[in-house]
């Protein structure tokens, strides 16, 4: 897959599952991806989770999104850099309904967003399944 084509994969398949460490153990949990483009992959978490503290200790990630009628997986490694953009925040509320209440109630200051830069991306199927690793750089 390109560059462009694993982006595309991302969006439609937007489920995906974020893998971080904290104190050398590691920790996955599944999310929802906001977008991913040529600027990076966006997510974002409550400034008062597990998910936020463990990404300011150590931002290294991994996040691996699959789908079942294609059969294939995308897994991309990288850095998350928090993106502080009160225009970007006030998108993603008015995009995501659910959390208009939340920041009704605490405000913008509440949503923490990240985004992964500069990851590499690996492409697995069944078909490729013993095949040696390819990583794309995104």
């Amino acid at each position: 897959m390109t560059k462009s084509e694993i982006l595309e994969f991302l969006n439609k398949n937007p489920m995906i599952n974020l893998a971080t460490s904290e104190g050398g153990k590691p920790h996955v949990r599944g999310m929802l991806l906001y977008r991913a483009d040529d600027k990076g992959i966006l997510f974002h978490t409550g400034r008062g989770k597990d998910l936020h503290k463990q990404l300011e200790s150590n931002p290294w990630v991994e996040i691996c999104s699959f789908s079942k009628a294609e059969n294939k997986q995308v897994r991309v490694s990288g850095k998350a850099e928090p993106v502080e953009d009160e225009s970007l925040k006030k998108e993603i509320v008015e995009n995501r309904p659910f959390m208009k209440p939340w920041v009704e109630k605490d405000g913008l200051g509440l949503l923490a967003v990240w985004c992964v830069t500069h990851g590499k991306a690996c492409v697995w199927t069944m078909e490729s399944n013993f095949a040696p690793k390819a990583f794309v750089d995104l």
